[in-house]
């Protein structure tokens, strides 16, 4: 642990909150076995996947096809309305873009950065897993994402995934990237704001906290949400949120004709592990992510970024 990296940390975070999170990280480190809902994670036994994977797909002579498909970002447009919206923000534009894995697959960021460069939009969002692999070096992954990063229109709002340690923070906000960690920005247009809240992960950490990310927001007020997973939908849902945007499942990553997924690492409903979605009066929004997570590969599941456009309504 680099000690110039935890006193960042802690003037950051504070102590307490700095240390948690590094010793949840390393009891967790290199563990294929989580703990409570969500047993078996995949992603941390990368090793065997990664062959298992790679072998089933050459093995069916798809191999060299669902590589090109993870290779090729789509753009992706949704408009949402809400009664609630300040009208100074018709038509407020968020650039949300999920699920990285800057390391894995190098064509597909320079893709990315193809895309980003000439895109309007007022504000962007990055929703967590910037790291390849779960454990290890996290200095490539930054360095990749600061290659993307200028290309993007400041101001950019980030959360963490499963995949990043909070080591990297320090790394991402020299960037000019706000991390919100269980925090809330507010955004404000001529006399008027919306909220931003971040939350840390809550899939395989679970070091979220909606209600201290919540707490700053005024009742009735329209708020927007980041969680890395749409996990959480019920508690954000029931602390107000108007809007709610998540990545973490890549839509299936390897999913049958259809868009069909073979599994989503994620407990909760299907239609919600990708795309639009509503839950009570909150709006949801899974990406399916620009990045490939253990190998970069996609069947059935293209990999996109997602301009979505807030109407009155």
């Amino acid at each position: 642990m680099d000690e110039e990296i935890l006193r960042k940390l802690e003037i950051r975070l504070g102590p307490l909150h700095a240390r948690q999170r590094l010793g949840i990280e390393r009891d967790h480190e290199a563990q294929v076995f989580g703990q409570g809902l969500t047993f078996f994670h995949l992603e941390n036994s990368s090793w065997a996947a990664e062959w298992i994977i790679r072998n089933v797909l050459k093995a069916t002579g798809l191999y060299w096809r669902a590589r090109q498909n993870a290779e090729r970002i789509l753009v992706k447009r949704n408009e949402m309305s809400f009664k609630t919206l300040p009208p100074p923000f018709e038509g407020f534009t968020i650039l949300h873009v999920s699920d990285l894995h800057v390391d894995m697959n190098e064509v597909a960021m320079n893709r990315l950065v193809e895309l980003v460069g000439s895109m309007q939009y007022d504000v962007c969002v990055l929703t967590g897993d910037y790291r390849g692999r779960t454990v290890g070096p996290f200095q490539p992954a930054l360095d990749g994402v600061a290659r993307v990063a200028t290309h993007l229109k400041r101001p950019i709002y980030a959360v963490l995934g499963n995949h990043d340690t909070i080591q990297m923070v320090p790394g991402l906000e020299a960037m000019g990237i706000r991390v919100l960690l269980n925090e809330c920005e507010p955004i404000v247009r001529k006399d008027q704001r919306i909220y931003l809240a971040g939350i840390d992960d809550a899939h395989f950490f679970r070091v979220d906290n909606i209600e201290k990310a919540a707490l700053s927001i005024p009742r009735g007020e329209f708020s927007i949400l980041l969680s890395h997973t749409p996990e959480v939908y019920r508690q954000a849902a029931h602390a107000n949120f108007d809007l709610m945007l998540s990545g973490h499942t890549h839509g299936g990553q390897i999913c049958l004709p259809g868009s069909i997924p073979i599994k989503l690492e994620a407990v909760l409903p299907r239609r919600m592990g990708a795309g639009p979605w509503q839950y009570r009066d909150m709006i949801g929004y899974t990406s399916v992510g620009a990045g490939s997570s253990v190998v970069p590969v996609r069947l059935n599941c293209p990999p996109e970024i997602t301009l979505h456009h807030l109407r009155r309504g």
